[in-house]
């Protein structure tokens, strides 16, 4: 070893003894007569000491040492007369008395500071430069806790950990597949999993009642920060059980590892159904980290010639408490947000709710005070408050008020990644209607099982069936997904031709998990979550790169190794492939 100790272990108790460390330069201070150089390694920094009196040529030498350079140094701990408390190592220091230089440093692109001035393409390219930094290290540090806290825990329940294949069948449902060419077999192809979905559900008739991975997973689809072309799931499934079942158990992860890696004790999780999350928050996946929930007023306010009113399919707002302070300025600021071509309302009606009992509005020509006391009512305000109101079109106004509410949490500092609130979305719909292709798609995907009470309707009225479908959301992020699925060839079958696929396709596609339906198939269900968007989740940040260790740029590239790139034409050839490059 070219170490005795880390750079973050060392302490008082060690006072006197000889150690050897290795690691790389932080910094260097020369104060003239001695020279003091920070040296770091993955544990932590520790201070050595280099004296002129007692040894001036190997001051000399260490003078000379750049930033980041690679040394291994042996010395005698001694205690520090300026000691720092915020480094576990602050107490004590290395009297070097042997330097050896393992390897030079050229200048760096950016300094190896946790402030940083590398921009993003920058520390990317280098990213190896990048993980040496203490932000950026302790991210893969909670990633790594996170991993073995799930496997400890799966575990402890009779869980077993399976690997599936990364070479599968492509499968046209669901985001677009990367592909893989098979030199063996002429003009055919492999695909990389969107997940281990059927492998799954055919451990399930395996036998294998409790299986769990956390697996690569892969979606050529755009990127955007929660979003990387390869991505990593906790993937599990379970036998013999119902939804109660998988909510509990999977519940009790998610408060294991609040528990284990962040150290908060989590109340048993709320449940709502997706109805209510449409109606009260406007999307499926809610923070209920605050209120302000959206509240109706269609039937209350049409009539009183105000056509943004009276030509609305739904008129609903949210109240802002203690914001009727808000200048012209700032509401006019707020316009403009719901205004933006991704939310696209067409205007913002607002009512102050004065502290002396007064109510001013935009829309005082059309309604009285009396009328204004009566929105009031229903948004339950108080003098102080400020009443956001949107109208038009249902589905569209609903998106708006979602984002004009998480709006106004932040500008309130209500989202504070600081604080978590979990919960359940339920009862989803199990198909979704597409204007464009005249056909229904299943809204997960189509092994789900529809409520048992809703089957029925499959015949009848498929829009109106809810899927036996859950969804863990946490401070407004979809964390993880499932259903209970189906495990019955005739309903499957079914499924298949309300979702457009002729026998033929289905049989093609899917028939070996539909044959092994007849072998016995148990009653099972599953979940998966997204491990990448966990942890950062945890960890406080926005984007999903800052927890991977070798992320893709937003154009899913990795700019470190150049990739993707262009293969030899040799290899097209073995593979038989034709690349038009025609419009490089």
């Amino acid at each position: 070893m070219l170490r005795s100790h880390t750079c973050g272990e060392l302490n008082l108790t060690h006072k006197g003894h000889t150690a050897t460390l290795s690691g790389w330069v932080q910094r260097s201070r020369d104060l003239g007569g001695m020279t003091f150089i920070d040296l770091r390694d993955r544990y932590g920094i520790t201070q050595l000491v280099f004296n002129m009196e007692t040894n001036a040529a190997l001051c000399e030498e260490a003078r000379k040492l750049g930033r980041e350079f690679v040394i291994r140094v042996t010395g005698q701990v001694a205690e520090r007369s300026n000691k720092n408390p915020k480094m576990p190592t602050g107490d004590i220091e290395i009297i070097v008395d042997v330097l050896e230089i393992l390897n030079t440093f050229k200048t760096p692109p950016f300094t190896i500071e946790d402030n940083t001035d590398g921009g993003d393409e920058l520390r990317m390219k280098y990213r190896y430069l990048d993980l040496r930094r203490n932000t950026v290290r302790d991210n893969l540090m909670l990633r790594h806790r996170m991993g073995i806290e799930t496997r400890l825990y799966m575990n402890n329940i009779g869980f077993i950990e399976v690997e599936t294949p990364v070479l599968i069948k492509s499968t046209p449902e669901g985001a677009r597949d990367f592909v893989v060419p098979s030199r063996m077999n002429e003009g055919q192809f492999y695909a990389l999993p969107q997940s281990p979905q059927t492998f799954k559900q055919l451990l399930m008739v395996a036998g294998i009642d409790k299986y769990f991975q956390i697996v690569k997973c892969f979606r050529d689809e755009d990127l955007r920060a929660d979003r990387q072309p390869e991505f990593t799931q906790i993937d599990c499934e379970m036998s013999f059980i119902t939804q109660d079942d998988i909510l509990d158990t999977f519940e009790g992860l998610t408060r294991h590892l609040f528990k284990t890696v962040k150290g908060v004790e989590t109340a048993k999780l709320p449940r709502m159904t997706y109805a209510d999350a449409m109606r009260l928050y406007g999307n499926d996946k809610p923070d209920i980290r605050f209120g302000m929930t959206i509240v109706e007023l269609t039937g209350m306010v049409k009539g009183h010639e105000f056509k943004v009113f009276d030509d609305a399919e739904l008129v609903a707002g949210i109240n802002a408490t203690a914001c009727a302070v808000y200048t012209r300025k700032q509401l006019d600021a707020l316009t403009d947000f719901v205004k933006r071509p991704q939310i696209g309302a067409g205007g913002l009606i607002y009512v102050r709710y004065n502290e002396d009992g007064t109510l001013k509005s935009s829309v005082d020509k059309f309604y009285s005070e009396e009328e204004l006391k009566k929105w009031a009512l229903a948004f339950d305000a108080k003098p102080g408050d400020l009443m956001l109101i949107l109208a038009g079109a249902a589905n569209k106004t609903r998106k708006a008020l979602s984002e004009l509410r998480l709006e106004m949490g932040g500008q309130l500092g209500l989202r504070t990644p600081e604080v978590f609130a979990p919960l359940w979305v339920v009862d989803f719909p199990l198909l979704e209607w597409d204007e464009d292709t005249r056909r229904y798609y299943a809204m997960h995907h189509p092994f789900t099982s529809p409520k048992p009470e809703d089957i029925p309707l499959l015949d009848t009225d498929p829009g109106k069936v809810r899927a036996n479908a859950y969804d863990l959301v946490i401070n407004g992020v979809e964390i993880g997904g499932g259903s209970i699925r189906i495990h019955n060839k005739d309903l499957q079958k079914k499924m298949f031709t309300i979702l457009g696929f002729t026998d033929e396709d289905a049989q093609a596609q899917f028939g070996f998990l539909m044959n092994a339906f007849e072998f016995g198939a148990p009653p099972h269900g599953g979940i998966a979550f997204g491990f990448d968007r966990m942890c950062s989740l945890f960890g406080g940040s926005d984007s999903i790169r800052d927890y991977i260790a070798f992320p893709k740029n937003n154009n899913g590239r990795d700019v470190m190794i150049d990739s993707p790139s262009p293969i030899k034409q040799e290899q097209l050839d073995e593979l038989r492939l034709i690349v038009n490059l025609q419009g490089k």
